[in-house]
Order: C-alpha cells, then sequence, then structure tokens
C-alpha cells in the first residue's frame, strides 16, 4: 500500500514541478524580451525583476517537496552567507537530485545560483533567451587548434567572458560548478582508480577559467558537501519519498586567500607549475571532503 500511495505522491509532485516551471517560464520569456530594450537602468531592474521569478519558482518548487517528499535536510554552515555577496560554489555530484537540493538549500540565502554555459546554447529554443535574460554567463572557448591557426585569438575567450561578467561588478552573483564534471557512478569511481573512497577526481579547468574571469568580483568560496546517508537516489526517489535524509555541509573561504597564497594565479593557463600547484590545492580540498563523508557515514552507522 505504501508502494503505491508513494508512486502517486512521486507522480503529483512531478506534475508540481511541471506547471510550476510552466508558470513562471512565461512570465520570464516575456520579461526576457522586454530586456532586450537597449537601457542599461531598464536592463538591470529587467535583472533582477527576472531572478525574483526564478527565486519564487525555487520557493514553490520547495512548498512542492515538503508536501510530497517530507525529507529531512540537515545542513552545516550558512551562518554568514548573504543575498549581497559574490560567490563561487562548488560541490560534489553524486545525483541528479542535487541540483533540487542546492536550490534548495541555497534559495533566499544567497544570489539565484547560476551556471557557466557554452555560448552556443543560447541558441536553445526559449531556454537560450531565458538563461541570457537570468544573467547565466557564457564561456567563448578557442580550441587548441583553432588557436593554433589563428594566433590572434589567444587570450581572446577569458577577455570576451570578463566582458560578459561586467554586469556582475554592481549586481551580486552566485556562479555554480560541478567540479568532477560528471555524476559519480560505481563504474566511473572504478575506472578512475582514484584516491578518493566517495568522490570523483575534481577537475581544475572549470573552477579556473572562472576564478580567471571573475576573480576579482567573487569574494567567497562556499565548498559544498552533499551526502545521502541512505544512497545516492534517482529523481523518483525523491519526489515518491524515498529519501529520509540529505546532509549538506558548507564551508566558506576567502577566495582573496586563495589568490594571495597563489594557489591561484594569473598565468594559470600559460604556466605548467601553476596549473601543477592549484590542482594540488584542489586535490587537497577533494581529500579533506572525501574525509568528511567518509564521518558523516560513520555517524550514520552509530545511529543505526
Amino acid at each position: 500500500m505504501f508502494a503505491v500511495f508513494s508512486v502517486i505522491f512521486g507522480a503529483i509532485a512531478t506534475l508540481g514541478y511541471f506547471f510550476n516551471t510552466i508558470f513562471w517560464l512565461i512570465p520570464i520569456l516575456i520579461f526576457s524580451f522586454l530586456k532586450l530594450l537597449p537601457i542599461k537602468i531598464w536592463q538591470v531592474f529587467m535583472s533582477y525583476l527576472l531572478d525574483g521569478c526564478a527565486t519564487m519558482w525555487i520557493t514553490i518548487n520547495n512548498v512542492n517537496q515538503n508536501i510530497f517528499c517530507r525529507t529531512k535536510f540537515e545542513v552545516t554552515g550558512l551562518e554568514g552567507v548573504s543575498t549581497k555577496d559574490w560567490y563561487l560554489v562548488i560541490s560534489n555530484h553524486r545525483s541528479w537530485v542535487d541540483i533540487l537540493v542546492l536550490q534548495r538549500v541555497f534559495n533566499r540565502k544567497i544570489p539565484f545560483l547560476k551556471f557557466f554555459l557554452k555560448k552556443e546554447l543560447i541558441w536553445v529554443p526559449f531556454l537560450g533567451m531565458a538563461w541570457w535574460a537570468l544573467d547565466f554567463p557564457f564561456m567563448h572557448r578557442y580550441s587548441k587548434a583553432l588557436i593554433a591557426k589563428r594566433p590572434h585569438l589567444k587570450g581572446k575567450d577569458l577577455e570576451n567572458t570578463r566582458k560578459a561578467c561586467e554586469k556582475f561588478k554592481t549586481k551580486p552573483v552566485s556562479i555554480m560548478n560541478f567540479v568532477e564534471g560528471t555524476r559519480l557512478t560505481e563504474d566511473k569511481h572504478k575506472r578512475q582508480s582514484a584516491q578518493f573512497q566517495h568522490l570523483l577526481k575534481p577537475k581544475a579547468g572549470g573552477i579556473a577559467f572562472v576564478l580567471a574571469a571573475m576573480g576579482d568580483q567573487l569574494h567567497k568560496l562556499l565548498d559544498v558537501t552533499i551526502h545521502y546517508p541512505d544512497g545516492t537516489p534517482s529523481y523518483w526517489d525523491f519526489v515518491c519519498g524515498k529519501v529520509r535524509r540529505i546532509q549538506v555541509q558548507v564551508k566558506v573561504l576567502p577566495i582573496s586567500e586563495i589568490i594571495e597564497r597563489g594557489d591561484f594565479g594569473p598565468d594559470y593557463f600559460t604556466d605548467p607549475a601553476q596549473r601543477v600547484k592549484f590542482q594540488r590545492w584542489l586535490t587537497a580540498l577533494w581529500l579533506e571532503k572525501d574525509q568528511d563523508i567518509q564521518t558523516m557515514l560513520a555517524e550514520t552507522k552509530k545511529k543505526m
């Protein structure tokens, strides 16, 4: 009987996400077209209005979760965060549920989460316009082969991205990056033969690009660890209320310290030694995260 009710709840919750998304997508698209008016003050006003729509979308999704999922969220480390600050947010990646978790945990605590997107994605029907209007930064990356053919393009990708991110000098932002680059699975973990028990190897390139493009605008790094004590859930597990607990640990690190210590520098893309140093810093951060997850697992076993 419980299984039947969980399936019904999952279906209703999914419909709730769908209709809530459609409801807010309509004004977002309307405001997106209005934002095309090339008046700076007007565009800034529309940006805040659009972020407000996205925040309400998440808020109603959270209500949906409270009604149908009944998952207990155990969150630590949010003291001192603010919607008026500039953040780079990094996290491990276990499930598609991670995005719902991050949106829930940080909603109205920090600025609306945004992802760096490939510039080609701006042409995705409807969504490309919405991402542009919501100020998702679009990356302008040139391949090594193209740079070899056209040397004058070297460094242009960062220059273009910096210009695209100038709007964030006066508007607080949270840039999100899944450092592992993909969701953890048992097969991926085995293939890597990594030194991590619960994580995949972190990739430095994405976070380095963000820091190189926006390092002078971002103030703090939020290092997020997501742990599912009952095992990695699917989206369907989550909406059916089968996920009893989710643990989220947030650590706040000043980005200025990372740069001042020399863990990351402006020569990352041209100096092999700088790349090695930054990768070592990121690996050390991930080893600490791996141990934190092991501690959470041990505490869970004690309670059983």
